[in-house]
């Protein structure tokens, strides 16, 4: 006892006395306080520092006007009554899709649930028939506006007996299915021999462009965490990125930041690029060419911005895919945009694109084997034992690839050279009867410098989307664009014969939308204001709107109807 009163009288009375050892935690927790508070401020302070540096002063204030004007006009949209109201719209809307795209009436079965007996195979031919012969854009008569990137009939045979020959095989297995197998590396190599690959480059093939895009990112993203520690991810992209990007960065969590492409080139903004790139980005992203506009992105210029600051460089290449590597022996304008260019690391190919493989394959390169890894899925800890998949998908279609590898074969390059240069050379003549046509080059123009399949126009005298509907009352399924508003034509092989055709009724769709335009002034009644067509109604009305809830509704129930039987 006497040792323990001694040992208590060591001890400062302070911190024996209760309430002192109180006040003691009271400044420790308030230290412990400040000290979050400080970090909190600190991270936040960084966040609207690096806002400043990557927008400015100005750029900041128009997206905190953007975002107020959108947050206010969405607590506008759920009042009461304008709630109600807008449900209504949204619902006759989805109406209006579900009778265009839901068959019904005399003469239509609906097959909700499985047959008592199985089907003979010739009732089933017969069902096919007439599923097949369903009305639909005619796009076997070149009317079509991208979409289908036929092959010819020829092809068509020599893939549907691929798909017989591999219908069972899942390169899951590949002890079971070598041959699929080697189909795939070789589709894989031959395609990255087109675009330069050095040596130990590497590639996996893929469903199609986005999820090419989708790995693309994931490696990026993992690299980034891996290597750096990045644990808010950020990647840079043009304006007119493709939405894939958008959907990995929904996926994957990644702050996407998006650049300006300005008139008159419509190529990315490389001084909003660098200024944008921080201690979180992880991937800088360049389109060759892009979806709307057909135009390649500055890929040297972003080269260099990677090299500098040592980021992935992503080529998307899905909509250029056999055209882009085959430009020059085709007698064309080239630019360079492939593993030649030191700072691109990864490219996206679409071989069912211009490769005219069948819908579904897609190739993912990288310039070297470790990049690929990053996109790997491996789970060694599985019941089922270690399971490993090179991409999303765990079971894949080895008929596809089998079709891809008839595909490639069947061509070969000198069979994609003359492709390219029909295709492109239809892409040029519209864009030159556009420019220089006496009719068509009065009202509309050309966006920037399209170098491959898409020429993209608008117009600053006539309404552009209903020159869109005039065009899809005479057959033709063109692609509408918005900010701004245009409509674009990627040429496919089935079009190349109806590019006379095209430019005709074009020209006889502007001169009806001028002259309808005249007659309206002449009344005193401004622009034509008559009832809209679909992308008039749809483009011009979402364009206007600074919240898109709606056009979210609309979207989504777009979605549903695709699953109604």
């Amino acid at each position: 006892m006497a040792g323990a009163s001694s040992l208590a009288a060591k001890v400062p009375a302070s911190i024996r006395d209760p309430t002192r050892r109180r006040e003691l935690l009271l400044i420790n927790i308030n230290i412990l306080r400040n000290i979050i508070f400080a970090l909190f401020l600190l991270r936040w302070t960084r966040k609207f520092l690096l806002q400043l540096r990557g927008h400015g002063v100005l750029g900041t204030l128009i997206l905190t006007y953007k975002a107020t004007r959108r947050h206010l006009y969405g607590v506008f949209l759920r009042l009461p009554g304008v709630r109600s109201r807008v449900a209504n719209e949204v619902a006759s809307s989805v109406a209006n899709i579900e009778r265009k795209l839901v068959p019904s009436g005399p003469g239509v079965t609906r097959y909700t649930s499985l047959p008592a007996e199985g089907w003979s195979a010739e009732q089933v031919r017969a069902e096919m028939i007439k599923l097949v012969e369903m009305k639909h854009t005619r796009w076997e008569d070149g009317f079509v506006s991208g979409a289908v990137y036929h092959g010819g009939d020829e092809m068509t045979k020599l893939q549907t007996e691929a798909f017989g020959m591999f219908t069972v095989s899942n390169p899951i297995h590949p002890d079971v299915f070598p041959g699929v197998r080697k189909m795939e590396a070789e589709v894989v190599s031959m395609v990255l021999g087109m675009f330069s690959a050095p040596e130990g480059s590497a590639g996996v093939s893929t469903s199609g462009g986005t999820e090419s895009i989708l790995m693309a990112c994931l490696s990026a993203r993992n690299k980034a965490r891996k290597e750096r520690s990045v644990t808010e991810p950020e990647m840079i992209i043009p304006e007119t990125a493709h939405a894939a990007f958008f959907k990995a960065g929904q996926y994957f969590s990644i702050k996407v930041h998006l650049v300006s492409c300005p008139a008159p080139s419509y190529r990315v903004s490389l001084p909003a690029v660098s200024r944008l790139i921080n201690s979180n980005t992880i991937l800088l992203v360049g389109s060759a060419p892009n979806f709307p506009h057909g135009v390649i992105d500055d890929i040297p210029g972003l080269s260099r911005l990677a090299l500098r600051h040592k980021l992935p460089l992503h080529v998307d290449c899905c909509l250029g895919s056999f055209l882009i590597p085959h430009l020059a022996r085709a007698g064309f304008e080239s630019v360079d945009c492939d593993f030649r260019v030191p700072g691109v690391t990864s490219i996206s190919c679409d071989t069912h694109k211009y490769g005219f493989a069948p819908k579904g394959n897609s190739v993912i390169m990288y310039r070297t084997a470790a990049l690929r890894r990053y996109q790997y899925f491996v789970f060694p800890d599985w019941t089922g034992g270690v399971y490993v998949s090179p991409s999303i998908a765990g079971s894949r279609p080895g008929a596809l690839i089998a079709g891809a590898w008839a595909s490639l074969m069947s061509v070969g390059e000198n069979g994609y050279v003359e492709a390219c240069h029909a295709i492109v050379g239809a892409a040029k003549a519209i864009e030159s009867a556009i420019r220089e046509d006496d009719v068509l080059s009065v009202d509309l123009k050309v966006l920037g410098k399209p170098l491959v399949s898409v020429v993209a126009f608008t117009s600053d005298t006539l309404e552009v989307y209903d020159i869109a509907d005039a065009m899809g009352e005479r057959g033709w399924h063109l692609n509408a664009l918005q900010s701004p508003a245009a409509i674009h034509v990627a040429v496919t092989k089935p079009m190349v014969l109806n590019v006379e055709k095209l430019v005709q009724d074009l020209r006889e769709v502007v001169e009806a939308q001028r002259e309808k335009e005249r007659v309206m002034v002449a009344e005193g009644k401004g622009k034509a204001k008559g009832k809209k067509g679909d992308a008039a109604a749809l483009y011009g009305v979402a364009g206007s709107l600074p919240n898109k809830s709606i056009v979210v509704e609309l979207a989504n129930g777009f979605l549903d109807t695709l699953y109604k039987a």
